[in-house]
């Protein structure tokens, strides 16, 4: 606690509820589950909902009316006011539909929160951090031209030959638990910033590996204890092998490696008295208006290239044994060096002279391919782009609502995002927080899909591709997360 802070009595809950679909022939692996963590301190109370889900609306199996709908419940049942509730999705990724329906979600989501008021009890808390930088990398590659270019299943990687450097990650594993009286934990809400993509390579319904790293803490610390993950500023995030075709899927490892991050890192922690806080202010974030040119100028490139295409000798069939000659012995890929050797003394056969055809006919083919890699992709981005233009053009507004809130446990910060923010703008404001610790929660109480740094919008990462706000958003939600945290 804060030098010189009044003692205080927090009383907190927690309950949890599965809300994984049950539909016929759908297989799960592991449950998907609503965590609730209510918080009282007398003056203020407060719930933070951890959701193995996609997103708080706007994607997914959860709609736009969850949010509101909930937390008009839990303010009029429960008496928690609705703008002290943080709802998180952990941003695990579907196969098809993994929640039950619509109304389970709600009825459920609630009965675990109610469930949770009813059992609170005396705690104390602490808050420390843990460091993971092995397990992920930003999946936005910046190439040696200055622009971006993301590593997706949806199209193949750049050459290597083009590729600078890497983007940044958040390697903090923030902590904060919560402990009964009698010195056993009751909860730990744990947030980093990854992007629990695909599970396994059956499709099954997973929570990924941060439920399999939640599940770890939880079976060590005792069956009364929750571990709730909030997910982080992870939108350019991915696992490492997230490319890597050599291993079957696996969330265990993972997940198995956080948990064991969380738990010794745990051990560090000192728990005591603890206020609660929170502050919630609603912004108005500026939809772009750039889309329609950005179509245009790819479409302009994409001409450019279907021009550079040209008549090729070789298919693949041709290309493939061709091309390993050459990267097996540049020098000398038709045979054995002493054919040279006896080319260069007699001229019988002119094996160089044939060499350099091929490598022609090698690289021309190459050049081909390359061009339809870069053809794919310009396709799927103006898809995408003309998806988010649709989606400005109905909402017929040049902004969208959205919320940022702040709560304050302790020595701990929480700040939120509706975005799936990259990772810059969680590292940004964590270092302009007055606080030691300061961890952002995105995904939260809503989702306005990708918030990338402005300065990125001009790079061509698959990122501000997909997303409808206007580079301006960043200024506007990075101070009023500054005026948030200084006011905490």
């Amino acid at each position: 606690m804060a030098t010189g802070a009044p003692a205080a009595t927090l009383r907190a809950g927690t309950a949890r509820s599965d809300i994984t679909t049950r539909r016929k022939g759908i297989v799960v692996d592991d449950p998907l589950y609503a965590k609730a963590l209510v918080l009282d301190d007398g003056p203020t109370r407060a719930a933070i909902i951890a959701l193995d889900a996609l997103a708080v609306g706007g994607i997914g199996d959860i709609r736009d009316d969850f949010l509101p709908k909930l937390r008009r419940r839990i303010e009029r049942e429960l008496g928690i006011p609705g703008r002290n509730v943080l709802v998180n999705a952990s941003h695990t990724h579907p196969p098809g539909r993994l929640l039950c329906s619509d109304a389970e979600q709600i009825e459920r989501t609630f009965d675990a929160v109610r469930r949770a008021a009813r059992s609170l009890t005396p705690v104390t808390s602490g808050v420390g951090a843990a460091h993971e930088d092995r397990l992920t990398i930003n999946r936005t590659l910046r190439l040696k031209n200055g622009l971006h270019w993301t590593i997706r299943h949806a199209n193949p990687c750049p050459p290597d030959e083009d590729v600078a450097a890497l983007g940044p990650i958040d390697p903090e594993i923030g902590l904060l638990r919560f402990n009964r009286l009698d010195g056993s934990t009751l909860a730990v809400l744990w947030n980093f910033a990854c992007h629990p993509l695909f599970g396994n390579p059956r499709g099954a319904i997973t929570a990924n590996y941060p439920g399999v790293a939640s599940r770890l803490i939880e079976e060590s610390l005792g069956p009364d204890a929750t571990a709730l993950f909030l997910q982080g500023a992870g939108g350019d995030v991915v696992d490492l092998h997230f490319k890597d075709f050599s291993r079957v899927r696996d969330v265990r490892p993972m997940g198995t490696t956080l948990g064991l991050d969380v738990l010794k890192a745990l051990r560090r922690i000192r728990t005591g008295p603890a206020r609660l806080k929170v502050l919630s202010e609603t912004v108005q974030l500026p939809r772009r208006t750039d889309i329609p040119r950005r179509i245009a100028a790819l479409e302009n490139e994409q001409a450019a290239l279907l021009d550079a295409l040209s008549t090729t000798t070789l298919n693949f069939k041709s290309f493939l044994p061709l091309y390993l000659k050459h990267a097996l012995d540049p020098d000398h890929p038709a045979d054995y060096s002493y054919r040279y050797l006896r080319n260069a003394s007699t001229r019988a056969e002119d094996l160089s002279a044939m060499d350099a055809l091929t490598r022609r006919h090698v690289d021309k083919y190459l050049r081909s391919i390359r061009i339809m890699e870069r053809l794919a992709r310009i396709r799927e981005r103006v898809t995408t782009f003309r998806f988010h233009q649709a989606l400005n053009d109905r909402a017929r507004s040049r902004t969208v609502t959205a919320e940022v809130m702040g709560v304050r446990i302790g020595d701990c910060t929480l700040i939120t995002c509706p975005a799936e923010a990259l990772a810059q703008i969680g590292l940004n404001v964590k270092a302009a927080s007055p606080h030691e610790h300061t961890f952002m929660s995105a995904f939260t109480n809503g989702y306005v899909h990708y918030g990338a740094p402005g300065d990125d919008y001009d790079k061509g990462g698959y990122e501000v591709t997909e997303c409808f706000l206007a580079p301006q958003w960043q200024r506007i939600y990075e101070r009023t997360a500054a005026r948030i945290l200084r006011d905490l």
